[in-house]
């Protein structure tokens, strides 16, 4: 065996551990659902996606997210086409669901450290960056915490359960 095919080998042994440590750090990467949301404006803890809250959160190993967040509860539309809800059936949904998506990092103890937002149903947040001061999501286990406070100082907070 010539030194050649060598210095290949162990360099491709080297790079493959290198990629599978780098993907075992990132704490955040699988699939969420949403267990619980609250909002608390001046010390209440209302719940901010009602009494049955439902949404997943994705975060792949090319380092893109997915967030849709919805209240289980929003009742349907009388229309069942997309663009043709009254305007209280729209704001009903658009005040009681979100969904965004874009690019995310992770420091180097793969804990999630902020995100850009690419796209949402919200059009203010697209180009929006957020760093750990803006946004904390803390895992623990199965389990995933995320906090925010919205411009004009109010509470949220996530809790999330990994589904995969």
């Amino acid at each position: 065996m010539s030194i050649r095919p060598a210095i290949l080998a162990l360099a491709f042994s080297i790079s493959s551990s290198a990629f599978a440590q780098a993907a075992a750090e990132n704490q955040v990467v699988g699939t969420w659902r949403m267990m619980s949301a609250t909002i608390d404006p001046g010390g209440k803890n209302i719940a901010a996606y009602g009494e049955k809250p439902n949404g997943l959160l994705v975060f792949t190993p090319d380092m893109h997210f997915v967030e849709v967040l919805t209240d289980a509860e929003i009742p349907r539309f009388a229309s069942n086409a997309r663009g043709e809800g009254t305007d209280d059936e729209n704001r009903m949904a658009m005040s009681r669901s979100i969904g965004f998506f874009g690019t995310y990092t992770v420091d180097e103890k793969g804990e999630f450290s902020g995100n850009r937002v690419e796209g949402a149903t919200f059009p203010n947040w697209v180009g929006s960056v957020r760093t750990r001061d803006d946004l904390r999501m803390v895992v623990e286990g199965d389990r995933m915490t995320e906090q925010f406070r919205r411009p004009e100082g109010t509470q949220i907070r996530i809790e999330w359960q990994r589904v995969e």
